[in-house]
């Protein structure tokens, strides 16, 4: 088996460790660091529940191989909030877009991509942006309206 050494810059802090090259950025998040709020759900890239924000960009984690993080900035479920609820997770939680849970990690944080590359969405552009997302409890009407909620409570800060 072949190990590499990565510096991956996970919610700011930087995290330096010897990984199977083949280690997949979630498993790299999970295992190695401890942050379970990434979620494996498919491990083929279709269901949306292992989504963080990689340099940026909202990206399955599943997909990603840890080695291709080294350097990079990875921001998960845990990095969102700074002391109170983000609010996106506020807007999940007053809209009802919470039932098992197992998906809200991932559609948050593909909604806080979204969000920060365009503060004002339409409910169509949401709504576009979501299908990667699988949610087998809520529906999407209550996503998208957390989503709508989310960015008017975001351009009144």
């Amino acid at each position: 088996m072949d190990w590499r050494d990565v510096t991956v810059y996970v919610n700011g802090d930087e995290y330096t460790k010897t990984i199977p090259v083949q280690m997949t950025l979630a498993e790299f998040l999970r295992d190695e660091l401890f942050l379970t709020g990434t979620k494996i759900g498919c491990n083929e890239g279709e269901c949306g529940a292992c989504t963080v924000i990689l340099d940026g960009v909202a990206v399955n984690s599943c997909l990603v191989l840890a080695v291709h993080a080294d350097g990079k900035n990875v921001l998960t479920i845990e990095g969102v909030s700074e002391g109170e609820l983000h609010p996106l997770q506020q807007a999940f939680l007053d809209a009802g877009a919470v039932q098992c849970g197992f998906c809200t990690p991932g559609m948050i944080m593909t909604a806080k991509a979204l969000l920060d590359r365009d503060p004002a969405p339409s409910r169509e552009v949401i709504r576009k942006e979501i299908e990667g997302n699988l949610c087998r409890c809520t529906g999407y009407n209550r996503i998208i309206d957390a989503v709508e909620k989310a960015a008017l409570m975001l351009q009144k800060r």
